[in-house]
């Protein structure tokens, strides 16, 4: 829509458009003043509000901030698992290697006056009972002179018997004095010593029949063979050797080898466990001789471990054992936790601050729980369990406790 005016001759034309745009141009600017009031007044807000906060309580924002710093200061301290060991029984093992023996070995050779085996009867590995024969000597010499001595007792019993008769006729006819008293003491004489010679002769047969006994190769008590050393054909004597070798009873033992420091803890009949070599099986025995001397030159001694028979236990094996000897109340740590370096063994153990302190500890035995500790800790620790080596004394950790143990 136009309008047009007149004014002091002169025509005013307007248009609505014109009128219409001057309106909104003058809202928009009232409204960024108002905008920009707003603003100043937030800011004047903010402005009085820190220096409240901040400007009014300083040592209260000090504290926070030291508090946000000492706060993330442990957050970013490595995380480490700690355990406190506690202390329990705790038996004393002594770990020793040996070889493997006959607890009594029997060497067995030729008791009489030998000659040539025509049998052997036993094999290594059988067992014999108390004078069973192993072995059979060639004896027909010796039968014929036991045969030739067995007559001769018939001879002198004989002898013996006419002796005893012509006593007894010189006795009845001593009395009608057809002989002398002194021919009656000769028959009696001649009695006797026919007598004397039978005795005589028996004797020489057991004698005889004891040497052909001992040509027989037995043995003398019951238990394992061990070793054969003769063959058939084989000539043997007096020189011979060992023919046989045995193991009384069958009972085996194992021969440790032990420092002087481990046999001074020892005593006769402590338990011991024995594995022998190139097998996983475990054999119980007991310790029934402690050696009285120690080798001079390698400072160790001989403790023997009496073991029953079994196929696995060959004589001249090699075998490990462990001794228990005792029991002691101590921590023990798993291997993980326990260190060592050129100075020796040692763990770490966190303080009440949460830092690290290194403790040098002297190990003892090694058990299926882990390895005890002699010296250095009571137990009552919290000793770093895990990746102790990338640790220094003096740092700041944080604990996470796995547990008590035993």
């Amino acid at each position: 829509m136009n309008y047009e005016s007149s004014f002091g001759g002169d025509t005013i034309t307007a248009r609505s458009e014109d009128l219409y745009g001057s309106e909104v141009d003058g809202a928009a600017r009232s409204g960024r003043r108002r905008n920009i009031i707003i603003a100043i007044v937030v800011l004047a807000l903010l402005v009085a509000a820190g220096v409240y906060f901040f400007g009014g309580k300083p040592e209260t924002a000090a504290g926070e901030g030291a508090k946000a710093g000492a706060g993330e200061s442990e957050s970013q301290a490595p995380a480490v698992t700690v355990i406190v060991p506690g202390s329990g029984s705790v038996e004393r093992v002594i770990n020793a290697t040996g070889t493997l023996a006959a607890r009594r070995e029997m060497p067995i050779g030729i008791a009489g006056e030998g000659g040539q085996v025509i049998r052997v009867l036993v094999q290594p590995g059988d067992w014999v009972r108390t004078g069973q024969v192993l072995a059979v000597i060639d004896q027909d010499v010796q039968t014929q002179q036991a045969r030739s001595l067995a007559a001769q007792i018939q001879v002198s019993q004989a002898d013996a018997v006419l002796a005893q008769n012509e006593l007894d006729r010189a006795l009845q006819l001593v009395d009608r004095g057809f002989i002398s008293k002194a021919d009656v003491d000769r028959r009696r004489a001649t009695r006797d010593a026919a007598v004397a010679r039978v005795e005589v002769a028996k004797a020489q047969l057991r004698e005889a029949q004891a040497r052909n006994g001992r040509l027989s190769i037995r043995a003398p008590e019951s238990g394992l063979v061990l070793e054969r050393n003769v063959e058939p054909s084989q000539v043997v004597g007096g020189g011979s050797g060992v023919l046989f070798r045995m193991a009384a009873g069958g009972e085996m033992e194992l021969r440790a080898q032990m420092g002087e420091a481990d046999l001074a803890a020892l005593s006769v009949g402590v338990r011991a466990d024995v594995r022998p070599v190139g097998t996983d099986r475990t054999f119980s025995g007991r310790v029934w001789q402690v050696a009285p001397i120690i080798n001079e030159t390698s400072r160790q001694g001989i403790a023997r471990i009496a073991l029953g028979y079994d196929k696995a236990l060959r004589p001249g094996g090699f075998a490990s054992a462990a001794v228990i000897s005792g029991s002691s109340q101590s921590p023990v740590l798993p291997e993980s936790a326990v260190l060592s370096d050129d100075k020796g063994s040692y763990v770490y153990v966190i303080n009440k601050d949460n830092k690290v302190e290194r403790r040098n500890v002297t190990t003892g035995t090694v058990t299926p729980r882990g390895i005890a500790i002699a010296t250095g800790i009571s137990g009552k620790e919290r000793v770093v369990l895990y990746a102790g080596g990338f640790l220094n004394p003096g740092e700041t950790v944080r604990p996470q406790m796995q547990g008590k143990r035993g």
